[in-house]
Parts: C-alpha cells; sequence; structure tokens
C-alpha cells in the first residue's frame, strides 16, 4: 500500500540531486551573467516552480497516497504564504544597501542554499524531538499561537543590520569594502582580501530567513510529523520564492491584509497542534481553511487597498 511505503537513504539522495541539479543549470546556464530580473520573466518562472510542487504533489500521491499528498500541498502553502513576509523583508534589505537590480538574483541563489542546509538541520531536530518526546507538538503549537498573536498586533519589520550580531561579528573579523565589486562577495583592497556590501547583504538575507524558519518549521509540524513530506514542502516553497519576490517586490503594498491573514494561519495551525491530543482535523479541511483565509486576506487587501498603495510608499 502507498501509506506503508518506506523513505530510505536513496529518496532523500535522488530528491537532494535533483533539486542541486535544478540550481546548477540556473546559475550555471540561465544565470550565468548577473542581470535584472523582469516581471514577465519572474511570473514564468512562479508559474514553473508551482507546477513542479504540484507535479511532485501528483507523484507523492500515486506513491505514498492520497494523505501524503494532501500533507505536502497544505504544508507547500502555508509555507509558501509564510514566505510572503519574507519577500517584506529582503525587499527592504535590498533597498537599505542599496543592492543594483542585477545583483539581486544572485544573493538570492546563493541565500537559496544557506537555507536549504539550516532548515534542513531544523527539521532534522524538530523530528527527532517530536518522535521521541510527543508533548514537544504542544509547545510548538502554544509556540505559533503566541507568534501569530504577536504578529497580528506587532509593528512593521524594520532592517537595522546595525543590531545584527552575525553583521557586527563579520564587520569585527573581516574588513568590509564599501563599495560593490560586481557579484563578487570578495575583493581585494591594497592586496588584502576583504568583504564586499553584497557578502553582508547575503548574511543578512541568511540570518533573516532564519529567524523566519523558526516560525515556519513549527508550523509544518503542525500538518504532518513525515520528515520527507516536510522536508520536500519546504524545499519547494524556498525554490519558489527567488521568482516569487522579483514577481511581487514592486507591489507589496497592495498586500496591505496579508500580515492578518499569515497571523491567522499560524493560530490556525498551533490550535490545531494544541487540540490534536482529542480532535483530529483532516488534511483536506485544514488545507481548505488556510487557503480560505489566505484568499480572503488578499481579496481584503485588493478591495480595501493601503493608501500608499501604488504611490511608491515604504514600509
Amino acid at each position: 500500500m502507498p501509506s506503508e511505503v518506506t523513505i530510505g537513504v536513496w529518496h532523500w539522495v535522488g530528491f537532494i540531486s535533483g533539486v542541486l541539479l535544478m540550481l546548477a543549470l540556473d546559475l550555471g546556464l540561465l544565470h550565468r551573467r548577473s542581470r535584472e530580473i523582469h516581471v514577465r520573466e519572474a511570473a514564468a518562472w512562479t508559474f514553473l516552480w508551482v507546477s513542479l510542487s504540484m507535479g511532485f504533489a501528483v507523484v507523492l500521491n500515486g506513491w505514498m497516497g492520497s494523505q501524503a499528498a494532501g500533507e505536502f500541498v497544505t504544508g507547500y502553502v502555508v509555507e509558501l504564504a509564510l514566505s510572503m513576509d519574507n519577500v517584506f523583508v529582503i525587499a527592504l534589505i535590498f533597498s537599505y544597501f542599496g543592492v543594483p537590480k542585477h545583483l539581486q538574483h544572485r544573493v538570492l541563489f546563493w541565500g537559496i542554499l544557506g537555507a536549504m542546509l539550516m532548515r534542513g538541520g531544523m527539521i532534522w531536530i524538530g523530528v527527532e524531538l517530536v518522535t521521541r518526546f510527543h508533548w514537544v507538538l504542544y509547545v510548538l503549537g502554544a509556540f505559533l499561537v503566541f507568534t501569530g498573536i504577536k504578529m497580528l498586533t506587532g509593528s512593521d519589520e524594520e532592517v537595522e543590520p546595525e543590531k545584527n550580531p552575525c553583521i557586527r561579528l563579520a564587520r569585527k573579523c573581516f574588513p568590509v569594502h564599501d563599495q560593490f565589486d560586481g557579484q563578487r562577495f570578495l575583493t581585494r583592497v591594497g592586496g588584502a582580501l576583504a568583504l564586499t556590501p553584497l557578502a553582508l547583504v547575503l548574511l543578512m538575507v541568511e540570518t533573516t530567513d532564519l529567524v523566519f524558519a523558526v516560525d515556519s518549521i513549527p508550523a509544518i509540524f503542525g500538518v504532518t510529523q513525515n520528515p520527507f513530506v516536510i522536508f520536500t514542502s519546504n524545499i519547494f516553497a524556498i525554490l519558489g520564492l527567488r521568482s516569487l519576490y522579483f514577481l511581487l517586490a514592486g507591489a507589496m503594498d497592495y498586500f496591505s491584509y496579508l500580515k492578518y491573514g499569515l497571523s491567522l494561519v499560524l493560530v490556525f495551525i498551533g490550535f490545531k497542534m494544541l487540540i490534536s491530543f482529542r480532535y483530529h482535523l483532516n488534511t483536506t479541511l485544514s488545507l481548505g481553511i488556510v487557503a480560505g483565509i489566505l484568499l480572503f486576506s488578499v481579496l481584503a487587501s485588493l478591495v480595501f487597498k493601503s493608501p500608499s498603495a501604488g504611490q511608491g510608499g515604504k514600509h
């Protein structure tokens, strides 16, 4: 039976190898030279990544069963939706450092590799904890409810690199050049190696993703505890983040109510985890509720537009 499929080492190796191959083709063939990504190209890439993700769900349905496929789709939607908030912050980081548009894709590309490693490690730790101590699920659920309420009542994100401990440590340990040197992260100043501002941007993006992963990783455990489904849904969401950024970065003011939708999603998933000892919400119902919340928040954003929308307003 599909539900009894055992995930072996080669399944992990095959999936990770496929992802690395796609990334190699992306950087080595399609984006060898740094250039600006326009909205039409970003839309095409977004469609491609979503199509690949749904195609993978179809494969899971035939291989592991409808429940695993449903959990993958729900997890993918949750992770991709939470990544939307990350897009806001990435846009602020690029604006703060004045990153030229033709260099932004390169930063996000290398950021994906770091995100894969960090999230992979966090997922492994989470799976081990939940397997050994089931009560951790309730702790994660309470944390998500708290985070969702905090997001609902908190102020907009601000980018303050001078307060980022990783940035401060990098400046303390390495010389930092004040000028970009093309797509290089290292350059030579007076014969000595120094970090370029692009390296600081990459470090800022990585630490930002780590912060967002603290929210998104517990959320996926509210959908499934299958490590393969958790990892693959996370990776597909991350892969689509770059094109999503270039597609939406210039239209963030039009999604002013999305933040509230994301906070409600976190609260819902956290509450679902807290009551799981007595009540079980099936995957289809959970997906419908999450999708409904996100759709309503997007529609509300479009109907009740922010005063700064379309006026180049800043967050």
